[in-house]
């Protein structure tokens, strides 16, 4: 039983009142709301039915506590930034509105499946995590394209779903890169990790005030710009520290740590990948999701990649690596020709 706080209300007490309060009364909508999905810092994330359409929705809901115009005008510019985002790999919002009450609310589409981190779990081969990860670059590559930068990309925020399509979830603090800061609201940071596997594709960067010098995102996933605050120098390459982050992990099952030393069982090649999107300076790094993307697709096909300068004693090795099936059949052919050439000459 929860300890009853100075005033005598118990925290579950507590969490009673909020749940009830923040409970959206959605007379006058064509949605009815189930079930708590999930709940962050600035809104609270609703499994709902469509009864126009007579499908499940997630709805997310301003939370009551910053119900005020500033925070309703960053729902609303996130709902924006997501729906002209139009991409298999990012969830589609099919409604923005307003309760009775004044909060603002959006629909998305609900999806199920696993975070990447309990995907992992199972075990994937090797090239299969590497296809994942490619998949995970798209959408935060069509982002890019847009003027668009997602600022909290980590494992938490991918989705693998069970017939194989892969989310960037969470857009909550994403950013157009032509635009201003929204005004500040809230407390700063993200909230951690969802309640349930069925979620919908916004619902937990809730981050706070984002004036010049305060930090947005999860800390162990954000680039180091980003983490000083240093909000005008935020783009792509911030993104792409942050797939840096996701690849370590799908190479290591672990978030990576400074100073990580090389891993023996890991190809050079992969290590150089990892390391050079992660790189401390923005100029080190990739320029986009793309070009990192490209990276990895090079060494799926054994190509030499960009982030490891290679001798011709390594380019030969690769080589021979990439047609080992080749060049064994034609060495096994030439000892044949020997073998028989001297039988004959015995």
């Amino acid at each position: 039983m929860s300890a009853p706080r100075s005033g005598g209300v118990s925290d579950r007490a507590l969490d009673h009142l909020r749940h009830v309060i923040d409970w959206p009364d959605l007379a006058g909508t064509r949605y009815a709301v189930h079930e708590e999905l999930d709940r962050g810092g600035m809104g609270v994330v609703y499994r709902a039915s469509d009864r126009e359409l007579e499908r499940d929705v997630a709805l997310k809901v301003l939370a009551t506590a910053v119900a005020d115009a500033s925070s309703a005008e960053r729902l609303w510019r996130e709902a924006r930034i997501v729906a002209g985002l139009e991409h298999p790999g990012i969830v589609p919002v099919h409604d923005v509105g307003r309760l009775p009450d004044g909060r603002v609310y959006y629909a998305m589409k609900l999806v199920s499946g696993q975070r990447l981190d309990a995907w992992a779990r199972s075990d994937p081969a090797l090239a299969e995590r590497l296809r994942v990860f490619l998949r995970i670059c798209e959408p935060v590559a069509f982002a890019h394209a847009r003027g668009v930068i997602h600022r909290d990309l980590k494992p938490d925020n991918v989705m693998v779903g069970p017939f194989g399509e892969v989310l960037v979830l969470d857009w909550g603090v994403a950013k157009r890169l032509a635009e201003a800061e929204p005004a500040a609201c809230g407390a700063a940071g993200t909230v951690q990790a969802p309640r349930r596997a069925q979620r919908a594709g916004g619902e937990r960067s809730e981050a706070g005030a984002t004036a010049q010098g305060t930090v947005i995102g999860t800390p162990l996933w954000m680039a180091p710009e980003q983490a000083r605050g240093e909000l005008d120098r935020l783009d792509a390459r911030s993104d792409v520290f942050g797939l840096g982050g996701i690849l370590f992990f799908l190479l290591h099952g672990r978030p990576p740590a400074a100073g990580e030393p090389r891993s023996p069982a890991l190809p050079r090649a992969l290590d150089a990948i990892w390391r050079r999107a992660r790189a401390s300076e923005p100029d080190d790094r990739y320029a986009s999701a793309a070009e990192l993307a490209e990276d990895v697709t090079r060494f799926l096909e054994g190509a030499a990649v960009a982030a490891l300068p290679e001798g011709l004693a390594r380019r030969a090795l690769r080589v021979a690596g990439r047609h080992r099936a080749a060049i064994l059949l034609v060495a096994a052919y030439l000892v044949m020709r020997v073998v028989l050439f001297f039988g004959f000459r015995v």
